[in-house]
């Protein structure tokens, strides 16, 4: 069941922001889009990530967010999968490492996301084939 590759269930247009924008992006993204996780690229290259948890556990206050750039504060050794890799990858990905998102890569450019809400989504689809969400 879990052997679909990833490219069948990722994000393609993946919301991302600039390892030079400030914190008060990122927050904004995060609360206008309804994300959780935010890959930081230049260009198309992955350069880390930024999670709503990130934000949570800084100690700035919410006017700091102008002043402090991300790429101090994201998370620059990412765990990456690719689009050829199977769902269940992730899956084992997320149970191991308890996290939630994965940036799925390809010659180190940004291809798409995965988060666990999309396997979530796609096993209950799997089950229940008539049912909306």
């Amino acid at each position: 069941m879990m052997n679909e590759p990833l490219s069948s269930i990722m994000t393609k247009h993946v919301i991302s922001a600039g390892p030079d924008d400030k914190l008060s992006v990122a927050r904004d993204i995060f609360t206008k889009n309804r994300v959780h996780h935010l890959p930081i690229v230049h260009g198309t290259k992955l350069l880390g990530i930024l999670t709503t948890y990130d934000m949570f556990k800084l100690v700035y206050s919410g006017t700091d967010y102008d002043h402090v750039i991300i790429k101090n504060v994201m998370t620059k050794h990412v765990a990456t999968l690719e689009p050829q890799d199977k769902i269940g990858s992730a899956a084992e990905l997320f149970l191991e490492n308890l996290f939630h998102a994965v940036p799925i890569v390809k010659d180190d450019e940004l291809q798409g996301i995965v988060t666990s809400f999309d396997i979530i989504k796609y096993t209950f689809h799997k089950e229940y084939p008539t049912q909306e969400i």
